[in-house]
């Protein structure tokens, strides 16, 4: 393939551009705040389960307090009514009074019974209540670290995109400026080749692969036309002859 020097220098201008935009990308994929975020995120999950089960608890201690203090009350009107009836003198029957005092009393031993039930249920919940509270907590502190990871993301990836953006359109122009087979030639060289298509020759190495050229290699770069398009025999990459080139 032939193509003229100025050509091919262009290659090492663009190779440098791309080379900027692969290196951003990477840095894109690969930033530290990513994987603070996948964490925070997995974390996050496991706090939510923690709250939904502490309320959960709360939730199912208050309705029996809730329910238990109805049947406290339900226990106390009836006593109230019974002892109401005894004062009251309505009561003449000696073993109907027995039978309400008999009441009465088992009344009083079942309010007794229920109050201690609701008393140990209050120390239960106001324990659960704790545990909702310090798994509320590590949730809101967990929140607010995945709120500055993913500030602190937005920010570097908007820092990425303007330069991104800045290369791509510097990329375009120069682009435009190489004739078509010689850029196809670099695309393609350039997907195989870890991103590098195009390579100086330095001091007669090249600095796609870093080795040396030597024997019948070096040679057939010396005798080339200035015109004439080099490959590196050892990566297949472009060889952009210069000044420094060694030859």
């Amino acid at each position: 393939m032939k193509a003229a020097p100025a050509d091919q220098m262009r290659l090492l201008d663009l190779q440098a551009i791309d080379l900027a935009l692969d290196q951003l990308a990477h840095r894109r994929r690969t930033l530290p705040e990513l994987a603070e975020i996948s964490r925070a995120e997995q974390s996050l999950a496991g706090l939510r389960d923690d709250v939904v089960r502490a309320q959960t608890e709360t939730e199912d201690l208050d309705r029996e307090i809730r329910r238990l203090e109805n049947d406290v009350d339900q226990v106390r009107q009836r006593a109230t009514r019974d002892q109401q009836r005894m004062a009251s003198g309505s009561v003449s029957s000696p073993k109907e009074l027995e039978k309400l005092e008999h009441e009465v009393a088992s009344l009083a031993r079942r309010q007794g019974e229920l109050e201690d039930t609701e008393l140990e249920l209050m120390e239960r919940r106001e324990q659960a209540g704790s545990v909702l509270d310090a798994a509320q907590a590590a949730l809101d502190t967990a929140s607010a670290g995945l709120a500055e990871s993913e500030k602190r993301r937005d920010a570097v990836f908007t820092e990425i995109d303007a330069t991104i953006a800045d290369r791509t359109a510097a990329r375009g122009p120069l682009a435009a400026l190489i004739p078509g087979d010689l850029l196809a030639l670099y695309e393609k060289v350039r997907a195989g080749n870890a991103g590098i298509g195009a390579a100086m020759l330095r001091a007669r190495r090249c600095q796609g692969c870093h080795l040396d050229l030597a024997g019948a290699d070096l040679a057939a770069a010396r005798d080339a036309a200035e015109d004439e398009v080099l490959r590196c025999e050892e990566c297949r990459r472009i060889l952009v002859r210069t000044a420094e080139s060694g030859l």
